[in-house]
């Protein structure tokens, strides 16, 4: 991916599997929106394709995105919200997914409560929920806790685990690198727009000391590559 003569990302390639919870995970600048937003088809790429097998480019509607900010209308209710990105993703029965979703995200009684009156952590629920209105088989979601206190925080990974275990591909960005270590199963560390690492957190931690930290072993990986 290019941003006139600077490359963002290059040469990354990997594949998702059912259920998988992966962060994605590095330095300010090394291309970790860049990558989700593509993945979500909210950016097209300069080079590479997103698919879902090997001869097959994936639509946009099958990655759900959750962009940091949430992607609301803050005058609309929860369930108007709902109902508006239903229509927009040509869903084939709206309001039986605005249902499912406002029942799968624990939004059922804030249903007509505009959104500008709701807490930080019940936005970022409708936020999440706009991402999944049309059932994508992938979520990508960027920095998704980044704006929450720690029992919003719980609150959403709980959700976000029972949506893996379901059999949602998810990929997440996070600066709490605690979070790597409890939820991911997998972590993809970026540096500079490249793919330094590809596997799960605690291979990481033994490469770099084995002390159960996953903070201190990302540090240590990135000190070593010179990052």
């Amino acid at each position: 991916m290019r941003y006139g003569e600077r490359e963002a990302l290059r040469g990354v390639s990997f594949d998702v599997a059912p259920g998988e919870l992966v962060a994605i995970v590095g330095p300010n600048g090394a291309g970790k929106t860049t990558l989700l937003s593509i993945l979500a088809g909210v950016q097209s790429a300069s080079a590479g394709t997103v698919a879902g097998s090997s001869t097959e480019k994936v639509p946009p509607p099958a990655i759900g995105w959750v962009p940091q900010s949430p992607a609301v209308y803050a005058k609309l209710s929860v369930a108007e919200n709902l109902r508006l990105f239903a229509r927009l993703e040509d869903v084939a029965d709206p309001d039986g997914a605005v249902t499912q979703m406002l029942e799968q995200t624990g939004l059922s009684e804030r249903a007509g409560e505009r959104v500008e009156k709701l807490s930080g952590g019940n936005r970022q629920r409708v936020n999440v929920a706009l991402g999944l209105i049309a059932d994508p088989p992938v979520l990508a979601l960027d920095e998704p806790s980044s704006a929450l206190d720690p029992g919003q925080r719980e609150r959403l990974w709980e959700f976000v685990g029972t949506l893996a275990r379901g059999g949602t591909a998810v990929l997440f960005s996070t600066h709490h690198l605690g979070e790597v270590r409890s939820y991911a199963t997998r972590a993809i560390v970026l540096a500079d727009g490249e793919l330094l690492f590809d596997g799960a957190p605690s291979e990481l931690i033994a490469a770099n000391g084995g002390d159960r930290d996953f903070e201190r072993a990302f540090v240590a990986f990135l000190r070593e590559r010179g990052h």
